[in-house]
């Protein structure tokens, strides 16, 4: 192979790497909890990402959390389109949201005609911003 055949495919590497990485998706989602119970590192919201609107015969895709009423999480290099978001606040203290949330948990959701949740597809390399706000009206059975 030639110095100049090399230096050809180099860069056509690196190139294809540099396509590959742009071509991420990412869902970032703010999440208000305006409702009573105490947020902190014991009672904690959980952010659930789903790749299917069926969210009770399936688990999430990855599951994130935050100690604050107000907050922000970001799933990166999300696979398979569309994808979907909810919420819940645990009032136990107890959750790990390694299950279905306890009963009597707030719920949210990324929804723009409830109570069905809304697809979320971003773009190629892009990052698509959503908002849950959420409070004590919608409870898990």
């Amino acid at each position: 192979m030639t110095k100049l055949s090399r230096i050809a495919l180099g860069t056509f590497l690196l190139s294809a790497a540099c396509a590959f990485a742009q071509g991420g998706r990412s869902i970032a989602v703010d999440i208000v909890y305006t409702g009573s119970g105490t947020v902190n590192a014991s009672h904690k919201i959980y952010v659930a990402l789903w790749d299917t609107a069926d969210t009770t015969n399936s688990g999430p895709v990855e599951v994130k959390s935050i100690d604050s009423k107000v907050g922000s999480v970001t799933f990166t290099n999300v696979q398979k389109l569309p994808a979907y978001v909810n919420a819940a606040y645990d009032p136990s203290g107890k959750w790990t949201a390694q299950s279905p949330p306890p009963s009597g948990s707030s719920f949210g959701a990324y929804s723009t005609h409830p109570p069905a949740l809304t697809p979320i597809d971003p773009p190629p390399g892009k990052t698509t911003k959503v908002k849950i706000t959420f409070d004590d009206k919608v409870k898990t059975p």
